[in-house]
């Protein structure tokens, strides 16, 4: 059940907000478990059981790892937790691939494939597997102590609005709210906000430029063109930032309605000035586990050069594996670690140290080629659209203006311009007008509240339009 759904946003929500704020303080964490565990059995009734096993393995193993001293045996139990989670995760994720990639080598031998039938990927299994994987390494750290009941741990790692694809929150930050929270009416109202934009950023934009990049990238190699194939490009870079932001924000809204504080996951990542800016940027919570749990772990940025760029390309291996069992994730992954590489030697310190546009431009085209590579289903149709990008498409020319409408046009503007970060800077402009006590300053201030106000609205009408017509609806983190 995706947050865009009728039945989430008029059933769902609006019951679980009432009981929420019915029931006393002390039953409200046992009732969230269970509301989570119930939002997950309605989209993954097959899988429920699976996501509950995790929870109570991992809120064993940290209560055994908490009590035991002996170094060596607290390192086995370890080895076993991590072992387990990323086990299952590997056989839910990973084993259909491994197999099918084995078979082109048995193929190749001339000998009889493995027959395996396809494994369905449990929703959200990726992100609750790192979360329950960061609770249990932290308490083998004697970081934090961990959680005596089995539904706060189940509620830590089930808590429905970031269930099915993030953020990921260290247990360091959620224990302190899940013991002591209040909700005052300004942070439900900000909440309340958060989410509108979020569902206008999935609904109104993403959306819409989700057909013609799904119906662009379907299409044969013979057909595309380089008008096609920019166009492609240019729709799924908005789509996939306006998609997974648009569903963080409505998470840390969600979450800022039950008095939850979740951190922020993305900052404008298409501003940014070099890669490993965009990846400062980009799902912030997923690079922050790979930076504590493996780059730092191997050694980080501490070691010798060679070592530094080794680390590099694990950690962005790993990440492209991360995001699917694919081979053109992995090379998306193995292509931002050479990026990495390249600007830690400095090659391209003339682009990114000079200011302007050129190094944005840089940034761009870069996380564009990259996007290809992450969104094409093999290798060979990335390459086949890369062709056409440089100008060897042998498509018709005209067919790009089948894909374009005016809906379309106005959903790529909107995309382009809420890419930028004028939100911070009108924010800030506002704030300074508070310095100034004059009644030209107070109009103005007004007029601010009352246009965002006005725009809050028509943004969640039209979303809720749109739910309730039943428009094309991918959630592309969802895969994941």
């Amino acid at each position: 059940m995706a947050f865009t759904e009728p039945a989430f946003l008029f059933l769902f929500l609006p019951v679980v907000l009432a009981l929420y704020f019915c029931v006393g303080k002390r039953a409200q964490n046992i009732f969230l478990a269970v509301a989570s565990v119930l939002f997950y059995t309605l989209g993954e009734p097959a899988m429920v059981m699976l996501m509950l096993v995790s929870c109570l393995f991992n809120y064993a193993c940290a209560r055994k790892l908490d009590r035991m001293e002996d170094g060596r045996q607290r390192a086995i139990l370890l080895a076993v937790a991590v072992a387990a989670n990323l086990g299952a995760l590997g056989i839910f994720k990973y084993l259909n691939f491994a197999v099918d990639s084995l078979n082109l080598l048995i193929a190749a031998a001339g000998a009889d494939p493995i027959r395996l039938r396809p494994i369905r990927l449990p929703l959200g299994i990726s992100f609750y597997t790192f979360i329950a994987l960061s609770y249990v390494i932290d308490v083998y750290r004697r970081e934090v102590r961990s959680d005596g009941s089995p539904l706060n741990v189940i509620l830590y790692l089930s808590f429905f609005p970031r269930l099915a694809a993030g953020p990921i929150v260290r247990y360091r930050d959620g224990a302190p709210q899940m013991a002591e929270r209040s909700i005052r009416l300004a942070d439900f109202a900000a909440g309340v906000r958060r989410f509108i934009v979020g569902l206008g950023k999935k609904m109104i934009v993403a959306n819409a430029v989700a057909q013609p990049a799904d119906a662009i990238f379907s299409l044969p190699a013979a057909e595309l063109t380089a008008g096609l194939a920019w166009l492609a490009v240019l729709c799924y870079t908005i789509q996939i930032y306006f998609d997974f932001s648009g569903y963080s924000d409505m998470a840390i809204g969600l979450g800022r309605m039950f008095g939850f504080r979740f951190p922020e996951n993305f900052n404008y990542p298409y501003a940014a000035v070099s890669i490993a800016d965009f990846w400062r940027r980009w799902h912030i919570s997923l690079s922050a586990w790979f930076r504590d749990y493996l780059y730092i772990p191997l050694g980080g940025s501490r070691v010798a050069p060679s070592k530094v760029y080794r680390n590099l390309l694990i950690v962005f291996l790993l990440c492209g594996l991360w995001h699917g069992a694919r081979w053109s994730f992995v090379v998306w992954g193995l292509y931002y670690g050479a990026f990495l590489i390249i600007e830690r030697l400095g090659l391209l310190d003339r682009v990114i140290s000079r200011p302007g546009p050129l190094r944005h431009l840089y940034v761009l085209l870069v996380v564009a080629i990259g996007w290809v590579l992450f969104r094409a289903g093999t290798l060979s149709a990335a390459a086949a659209m890369l062709a056409a990008m440089a100008g060897f498409g042998s498509g018709a020319v005209q067919q790009t203006r089948s894909f374009v409408d005016p809906a379309i046009v106005g959903a790529i503007l909107i995309g382009m311009v809420g890419s930028a970060p004028w939100v911070p800077w009108l924010r800030n402009t506002i704030q300074r007008w508070d310095e100034f006590k004059t009644p030209a300053a107070a109009l103005g201030r007004s007029a601010f509240k009352l246009g965002g106000l006005t725009w809050l609205l028509v943004v969640l009408f039209v979303s809720i339009a749109l739910s309730a017509a039943g428009t094309y609806n991918p959630f592309i983190y969802f895969q994941f």
